[in-house]
């Protein structure tokens, strides 16, 4: 008996339904992944205003002296006093401030009277220039350590590579950085000083991207290239010594914990080698975590580590902070601090995206 064949369209139509479903799923957890970042970076957003601005009000400096002088007169003084707006409610200078915030209008520094977003624009990419070449090393030198540790766990190497995560994370960096000027510097001059580049070099440069690195090659002065290189490297290793630990440290912690689950056993089974294990395997799993260890890190240096910018006379953002807190600028400071928290929200936020795309099973369910 002859069966009727089902039209071809049905069976096409009830093999993409179920794609069509997962595609429906996936796009549902996107966004609502997507709001719930946009909600959660909106409220950090407006804690970071309010505790900003509260600090504003506490620390124990006049802004309107800071203006007028001491000598000013008391007409002068409320004149100020009033364009500050600090006759006004709290609610009104708290609604004004964050205005301004969200407008990018930042105000003018105290001291410098140039405007803060002139100042950092100048201070910041010192910062980002050791910071990025600090975390380079970190990650270039730390993973491979943690690796070995894992691999070699309660053996030598793993001795040696913990001893050297342990300098890193715990010696104070402005003591290093101190021994490594008298000897790298002073000593054995392998090194150029402190500061960013050399004062013969420093106004043939035109200063583009204000990236001392980039700016010295997009002009063609190598010289000033490789005396850039020398300011920079021994700051950058310090950092990276930092980054180095902590990376090194959490990237074993992170492996140890890869290799006691069930998969590595029957990996043992086939006959792969702890080695093949930790790299093609366990290394891919512990990406995500890993990953976010970086990020964290590397936020944590773009905030300017003011230890050794003050240590090596660098021009950074933790220079500009330290600066202003000794000279009462409050606008800059208050700025500044806001910054640091936009920098640790966004890398956060981008190390979320790039550990999802890396790990599916961290995405939101």
């Amino acid at each position: 008996m002859a069966t009727s064949a089902a039209p071809p369209g049905d069976d096409d139509g009830a093999e993409l339904t179920p794609r069509r479903r997962g595609r429906s799923a996936r796009l549902k957890r996107g966004l609502r992944w997507l709001g719930s970042t946009l909600l959660t970076s909106c409220i950090t957003l407006v804690g970071l205003l309010v505790v900003t601005f509260a600090l504003g009000r506490v620390l124990p400096s006049d802004p309107v002296l800071r203006v007028v002088g001491d000598r000013a007169s008391q007409e002068q003084y409320d004149e100020v006093f009033r364009q500050l707006r600090l006759d006004r409610p709290l609610t009104e200078q708290f609604a004004a401030y964050a205005s301004e915030m969200v407008r990018g209008d930042f105000g003018q520094s105290l001291v410098t009277r140039n405007p803060i977003s002139a100042d950092i624009a100048r201070y910041f990419p010192a910062t980002f220039e050791l910071a990025t070449v600090a975390i380079l090393l970190g990650v270039l030198f730390g993973i491979p350590i943690g690796v070995m540790c894992a691999q070699y766990a309660n053996r030598l190497p793993d001795h040696l590579g913990r001893m050297v995560s342990l300098i890193g994370y715990s010696v104070p960096v402005f003591w290093l950085g101190i021994v490594g000027l008298l000897v790298f510097y002073a000593k054995l001059e392998w090194v150029a000083g402190p500061g960013r580049l050399d004062t013969v070099y420093r106004y043939s440069v035109p200063e583009v991207t204000h990236l001392m690195l980039i700016d010295t090659a997009l002009a063609g002065e190598w010289d000033a290239f490789r005396n850039a290189v020398s300011h920079l490297v021994l700051p950058a290793s310090l950092l990276g010594l930092i980054a180095l630990g902590y990376i090194a440290r959490m990237t074993r912690s992170f492996l140890l914990w890869q290799l006691r689950q069930d998969y590595t056993t029957v990996l043992r089974v086939k006959g792969l080698s702890d080695a093949a294990i930790i790299w093609r395997h366990a290394l891919y799993n512990a990406a995500g975590p890993v990953l976010a260890i970086v990020a964290l890190t590397y936020a944590y240096l773009l905030e300017g580590a003011v230890l050794t910018e003050t240590v090596f006379a660098w021009p950074g953002l933790g220079m500009y902070i330290t600066d202003s807190l000794f000279a009462s600028d409050v606008p800059a400071v208050l700025t500044a601090t806001l910054l640091v928290g936009v920098i640790f929200m966004v890398v956060n936020i981008a190390s979320e995206v790039i550990q999802a795309a890396l790990d599916p099973r961290s995405r939101l369910a």
